[in-house]
């Protein structure tokens, strides 16, 4: 197989899965879809809780000198900071509205409100995960693409799940999926594998607390606003790295 397959296989399932969904979703009554709806937010808490748990792993405890809470805790307000500062998830919305109007053309803003919700939500949940940055890197590295197919697998069965009840905007989240996926690939093919291990850990741990955030919109417990805090993970590895060169 082609280095690049497990994004080309995770794009297509999440396009099959919500082709599925979309099928499935006006056959639906409202009470299904809001149960379904629950169901993926009690599923993002474990995914969210199995990144979490990295949080006391040796690498980062080692490197940042048991510090590891706090450079998470760090990089999430700094990435909070930042994230509110760029207006990630106001970009992120017009950029849903962006592609609604090249899918579907004019429509009502109720109907906006769930393209948007949809897209947003599909892909933060298919791309902040620890899946999706080793798997990526080490598709890019040549050392197989197993992760990520697992990980499509996975994305496709939860692409039924969100587009049934979050519309045609989960199926335009493939196009965030190939991006963000083939770019790190990409990356990992042209630099090698360039992160330690302590700064990888930091990164899921991160991540993990953002998924976690997702779950709690999605069980409609706190509105967060979770693209806001996505550049925490450009945050953790580096505040690893510096914190592991002076302590």
């Amino acid at each position: 197989m082609f280095i690049g397959v497990g994004t080309v296989t995770n794009v297509v399932t999440v396009v099959v899965g919500s082709a599925i969904g979309l099928w499935l979703g006006d056959r639906l009554t409202a009470g299904t879809r809001t149960l379904v709806t629950q169901v993926l937010g009690l599923f993002t808490l474990v995914i969210a809780g199995m990144s979490i748990v990295r949080i006391s792993s040796a690498d980062l405890a080692a490197a940042v000198a048991g510090a590891g809470q706090l450079v998470v805790l760090g990089s999430l307000l700094a990435g909070a900071l930042l994230g509110t500062w760029l207006r990630v998830e106001q970009r992120l919305d017009d950029l849903a509205g962006w592609l609604q109007g090249r899918l579907q053309g004019g429509v009502a803003s109720v109907d906006r409100e769930r393209f948007v919700t949809g897209f947003v939500t599909a892909t933060i949940v298919f791309c902040v995960g620890p899946l999706t940055i080793l798997g990526s890197l080490s598709d890019g590295l040549g050392q197989g693409a197993d992760q990520l197919l697992v990980k499509s697998v996975m994305d496709g069965f939860a692409a039924i799940a969100f587009a049934s009840t979050l519309g045609v905007g989960v199926l335009a989240s493939a196009l965030a999926v190939g991006v963000i996926q083939g770019s790190l690939t990409l990356l990992g093919f042209l630099l090698g594998s360039f992160l330690p291990a302590a700064a990888v850990d930091a990164l899921t741990v991160t991540g993990g607390v953002i998924l976690l955030a997702m779950a709690f919109r999605l069980l409609d417990l706190l509105h967060i606003r979770v693209a806001d805090l996505l550049p925490a993970l450009l945050v953790a590895p580096t505040l690893t790295w510096a914190l592991s060169l002076v302590v």
